[in-house]
C-alpha cells in the first residue's frame, strides 16, 4: 500500500524549480512498488545539497515551523511554536521562530500572531513552505504536517542546506522513508531528527548500556505497547464547517503529493482516523515505544513483520482501533507490540534475555537474573533520576545542541527508517492479512 511522492501542487518559482531539480536525483526515484516483490534501492545515487554557514557562537538559532495547524485540535507545529517561546523565554537555548507556514490562511495567521508577540520580534507567515525555504537567515526548520509531507518537506529543506526536525513518524510510508534516508546520509553534515521524545527516557539509555554490554545473554524477545481509550473514538477533533477551499485555504496544496482529492472538512481535521492519509495507531502512537525499543535493542533491522488489526469499538474509523504487531530482526530477535484506542491497559515494557530481564514498565530500570542464572548476578535497579523537563522539550534541545555541535542528535534517521519498516509493513499485514518481508542486503519489501 505505498504512496509514491508526486510532485508539489505548488506553482513553481524559478527558485523552486532549482530547488526540486536538486530534490528530483535525490527522490525521484521509485525505491518500492505495490508488486509483491519490490526492486533494489542498492543503487539509489543521491545529490548533495546547498551548503548553508553553521550557526555562530552566540547567534540565535533561527527556526522556521511547517505546519501550525487548527485551534480545534492539539495541533503539533503550534505545540512546538509555544514550547520553543518558552525554552528561549526561560534561557534554555538561544532561539527564535522566525517564520511560520501552513496552507490554511487562518492557522499560518495564528502563528504568525503567536509568534510575533511572544518574541517582540517580525515573524513572517507563508502559504507556500518552498518560499520559507529560500530565507537566507534560517538555520533550521521544524515539519508538523499531516504525514503524507514529511518525506518532501524533509528532503527539500535539506537539500535546501537546512538541519531538519520532523515529527513522527518520519513518512507516511516505507517508499518515502528511504527516499529521505537516502538523502539525510548523503548530506550528513545537516542535523536531521525525528520527533521521538521517548528517547529521551533515561531508563532507555541504561537498558541499551545492559544489553550491548551482554548482561542479560542474548536479547530473545521483548514486548512493549501503546494504549489509550476514550467514550465516543480518536482523534474526533472538532470540525469546522466554515473552513472550505478558497482563498483561506489551498485544498490541493494540503494533499500534495497524496494528488488532488474531494474536500473532506473529516480529512482535513481528523485525518489520523482514515487509511490513505495514515495508518493510525502504528504509526501515530507505537512509534513512540517501538522507537526507543528499536534502538536500545540495536539488533539491526527488522525482516519480518505479522501484524492484526481490528474495528471493535470505534466501527466508524477507517483504521483500526486494537493493532497487534509481531516483528522478527536480522540479529535474532523477537519484538511483539500492542496498540490500541479502545482500551487503555497495555503490557510491560520488557526485554527478555537468556540469562536475565530488564523491566521498563515504570520510570527506571530494572535488571533482573533468570532463574537459571540467578546465582550469577542479583538483581539491580538503576534509577533515572528527574529528568529536570519534559521529555519533548528534552528532544528539542537535543536537536539545538547538534545544529550548534554539528554533531548528530538522537532520533537519527536510521532509526527511524528501521521504525518505518515496522509501521509500513504491519500496515500492509493488517490490510492485506498476510506477512511481509524486508531485506536489508536490498533495502526491499516481499510478501511472506
Amino acid at each position: 500500500m505505498p504512496h509514491p511522492s508526486k510532485p508539489s501542487a505548488h506553482a513553481p518559482s524559478t527558485s523552486r524549480r532549482e530547488l526540486l531539480a536538486l530534490t528530483a536525483a535525490a527522490a525521484g526515484v521509485n525505491l518500492l512498488s505495490s508488486a509483491c516483490a519490490t526492486s533494489s534501492a542498492g543503487g539509489l545515487t543521491v545529490s548533495k545539497g546547498q551548503s548553508r554557514p553553521a550557526p555562530k557562537p552566540g547567534e540565535p538559532l533561527k527556526i522556521g515551523i511547517i505546519g501550525i495547524g487548527p485551534d480545534t485540535t492539539p495541533a503539533m507545529g503550534f505545540g512546538h511554536l509555544s514550547q520553543i517561546c518558552r525554552l528561549a523565554k526561560d534561557g534554555k537555548e538561544k532561539v527564535q521562530v522566525v517564520a511560520v507556514c501552513d496552507v490554511a490562511k487562518f492557522c499560518m495567521e495564528r502563528g504568525v500572531q503567536y509568534a510575533s508577540k511572544e518574541q517582540g520580534i517580525a515573524v513572517e507567515g507563508y502559504a507556500d513552505y518552498v518560499k520559507m525555504l529560500e530565507r537566507d537567515d534560517l538555520h533550521g526548520v521544524l515539519v508538523a504536517t499531516p504525514e503524507h509531507w514529511h518525506a518532501q518537506m524533509s528532503i527539500d529543506a535539506l537539500m535546501a542546506g537546512l538541519d531538519v526536525y520532523c515529527e513522527k513518524p518520519m513518512t507516511l510510508n516505507l517508499e518515502q522513508a528511504l527516499q529521505l534516508r537516502a538523502v539525510a546520509k548523503a548530506n550528513s553534515d545537516k542535523m536531521f531528527q525525528c520527533g521521538t521524545q521517548f528517547l529521551q527516557h533515561r531508563k532507555y539509555h541504561k537498558a541499551k548500556e545492559l544489553i550491548a554490554s551482554g548482561a542479560i545473554g542474548a536479547p530473545t524477545f521483548s514486548q512493549t505497547s501503546y494504549c489509550r481509550n476514550n467514550k465516543g473514538g480518536e482523534w474526533l477533533y472538532g470540525v469546522k464547517p466554515e473552513i472550505t477551499p478558497g482563498p483561506g485555504l489551498n485544498w490541493d496544496a494540503w494533499c500534495g503529493p497524496m494528488g488532488k482529492a474531494a474536500w473532506d472538512p473529516k480529512v482535513f481535521h481528523q485525518w489520523r482516523r482514515y487509511r490513505k492519509w495514515s495508518t493510525g495507531i502504528v504509526g501515530d502512537l507505537l512509534v513512540h515505544v517501538t522507537t526507543p525499543m528499536v534502538w536500545a535493542l540495536d539488533m539491526g533491522w527488522p525482516t519480518r513483520v505479522v501484524a492484526i488489526g481490528g474495528h471493535y469499538h470505534d466501527k466508524a474509523m477507517e483504521n483500526f482501533d486494537q493493532v497487534n504487531l509481531t516483528v522478527e530482526f536480522e540479529k535474532g530477535h523477537t519484538l511483539t507490540i500492542a496498540g490500541s484506542t479502545c482500551n487503555e491497559t497495555g503490557v510491560e515494557i520488557l526485554v527478555r534475555g537468556h540469562k536475565g530481564n530488564i523491566y521498563l514498565g515504570g520510570n527506571d530500570c530494572i535488571l533482573r537474573p533468570e532463574r537459571e542464572f540467578a546465582e550469577e548476578f542479583e538483581e539491580q535497579t538503576f534509577n533515572s533520576g528527574d529528568l529536570g523537563l519534559g521529555d519533548q522539550d528534552l528532544h528539542r534541545l537535543n536537536w539545538f545542541a547538534a545544529m550548534r555541535s554539528r554533531k548528530a542528535p538522537i532520533g537519527d534517521v536510521d532509526t527511524a527508517a528501521k521504525v518505518m519498516v515496522i509501521v509500513d509493513l504491519a500496515a500492509r499485514s493488517m490490510w492485506e492479512r498476510a506477512s511481509w518481508s524486508f531485506d536489508p542486503a536490498t533495502l526491499s519489501a516481499t510478501r511472506g
